[in-house]
């Protein structure tokens, strides 16, 4: 298409449709169909206990069926949504019997800037009873609006809520939701799914209130705390800052919103009995995949058996994904040459449908059978993972997610992502509880060399540092990221050895609210890569 505007109503193309009888019984049993397979996928969320045996019984063989009946979701959208019948007719849409990828996939760029909401629902309506508003962060860029039904969002509580009473036990459940509470309407989803197995506070993220909360029930609870990832370590933080009060305490977390580092992990579970991630996105679903203990245990072995990590992601791969595990009847996922992630969601109750949408993450998808064969080649891990099924029994696939590709700066032929920094922050690092945030970048020098820096914002509460304090904390920072790098990376450590100019990664200390991080900025996520600029050396801590 060749406009950034929507266009209007009267400008809407129109697939060629044949209306003969045969093929308007065909388009009617279509329908039928997809009403038909969206009532009985509802089946299996009537009660929690239904969802975790259907989790816990999935079965490979589910797999085309799930891809047949993304296929008809997208066949009936070219039918009945006008957007994506106009989408079609100006990407060169050919018709073909069962085949999803004739579909062209959509994005946001290609696809909802666009078109309007109302052209992007089923038959150009809006149902506005019920409806609530989502807002995406903005961390990639302009907020976005996105609609979600009084049906859709039944069916996301209920999936929630299914797979939180499969890791969490559900006896004396008392959920805290420390989400935001704001236009970004997860927090308020979150809350609300939440209730329907455990009695819950959404407090929003303020530290003192969940608190009071927790002195004011007491420890004859357990707590299920879901938050940012940043937000349970600035909470263990403050937990910390009173020995003693909280021991008798049994704190679980559930996070979400943004990647958590093994290194992370391990900080909070200081704690914290378990902390697990789940992923979703406001402009596709949210829940649409979650951790179990035998996802957390092959990230682990991913971050620090190389070999393994070799044999699942490829020798050249030195990130250490997410790894999650997704139910394809609920949302169909696949990935492009390219390696992004396309899902489509296989349900008729979603009023603006995601037809082959690519969200722009980097993913891999494995299923169950494979991934077992992978880890019997390594028995320890093996074991471990045995171990680990036991405890949830999923059998659904993976998906090892990497996030978004421009999140990285490359060096010396190695890409360096937030998760790697995250991880050095937290290695053998006293000083970790005084960190609120980071960001990256790379920085050239007066030899018009470029490295890395790392800048570093300290909590407002954190006590005025001497010029010696700040070269410590910086000298820590650096050996556990170098030391993090080296141990993940091979081309890093390689560069090393060859070049001991590698190691010179420029940590920058800043007060709270200096330096790059002055700007106020109204996005609930972090931002992690920083806008390149010319390195100043006044402000470089060696």
């Amino acid at each position: 298409m060749s406009t950034d505007q929507p266009p209007e109503s009267s400008a809407l193309r129109r697939l060629p449709i044949p209306r003969g009888p045969v093929n308007l019984a065909r388009q009617a049993v279509l329908r039928l169909a997809n009403l038909g397979l969206t009532t009985a996928y509802g089946a299996y969320r009537l009660h929690p206990a239904i969802w975790r045996f259907t989790a816990k019984h999935y079965h490979p063989g589910l797999e085309p069926f799930a891809k047949l009946n993304a296929w008809m979701i997208c066949q009936q959208a070219s039918l009945d949504v006008p957007a994506y019948q106009d989408y079609l007719a100006r990407t060169g849409f050919t018709f073909r019997w069962w085949d999803l990828e004739s579909y062209t996939p959509t994005s946001k760029d290609e696809f909802v800037r666009r078109y309007s909401e109302e052209h992007r629902c089923w038959g150009g309506r809006i149902d506005r009873v019920g409806t609530v508003v989502d807002e995406s962060s903005g961390s990639s860029g302009t907020p976005f609006n996105w609609m979600r039904s009084k049906r859709e969002l039944g069916t996301v509580h209920k999936n929630v809520a299914g797979y939180v009473t499969m890791l969490f036990d559900q006896q004396d459940l008392f959920a805290i939701n420390a989400f935001s509470m704001g236009a970004w309407a997860t927090g308020t989803n979150t809350g609300l799914a939440m209730a329907k197995v455990a009695m819950v506070k959404n407090t929003g993220p303020d530290l003192e209130k969940i608190l009071d909360t927790m002195r004011h029930f007491g420890p004859g609870h357990t707590y299920l705390i879901s938050a940012y990832p940043p937000f349970l370590k600035h909470l263990v933080d403050r937990m910390d800052s009173e020995p003693g009060v909280w021991d008798d305490y049994r704190l679980n977390g559930f996070v979400g919103g943004e990647a958590m580092t093994e290194g992370l992990r391990d900080y909070v579970e200081q704690r914290f009995d378990r902390v697990y991630s789940g992923y979703g996105a406001s402009d596709l679903t949210i829940g649409m995949a979650g951790e179990s203990d035998l996802s957390v245990v092959i990230r682990r072995a991913l971050a620090t058996d190389l070999d393994f990590r070799a044999e699942v992601l490829g020798p050249e791969e030195s990130r250490v994904p997410m790894v999650f595990q997704y139910n394809p009847l609920e949302t169909f996922l696949e990935t492009t040459d390219e390696g992004e992630l396309v899902a489509t969601i296989n349900s008729a109750s979603v009023m603006s449908p995601r037809l082959r949408y690519n969200i722009g993450d980097e993913a891999m998808l494995i299923d169950f059978p494979r991934m077992v064969e992978l880890t019997r080649a390594h028995p320890e891990l093996a074991r471990a993972c045995s171990q680990a099924f036991a405890g949830n029994g999923m059998k659904l696939p993976f998906v090892l997610l990497f996030g978004r590709a421009d999140s990285t700066i490359s060096y010396m032929g190695a890409n360096i992502y937030p998760l790697d920094i995250e991880n050095g922050l937290y290695r053998d690092n006293p000083q970790a509880h005084l960190i609120e945030s980071f960001r990256i970048e790379l920085l050239e020098g007066e030899a018009h060399e470029q490295r890395p820096a790392v800048h570093i914002q300290m909590r407002e509460e954190t006590p005025e540092l001497s010029d010696a304090d700040r070269s410590e904390l910086a000298g820590t920072i650096r050996r556990g990221v170098l030391d993090h790098l080296a141990s993940v990376s091979r081309d890093f450590a390689q560069s090393m050895e060859e070049d001991p100019s590698t190691a010179e990664i420029h940590i920058e200390i800043h007060d709270h609210a200096t330096g790059p991080f002055a700007e106020a900025t109204t996005k609930i996520k972090n931002v992690y890569v920083q806008k390149s600029r010319i390195k100043e050396s006044s402000h470089e801590i060696e």
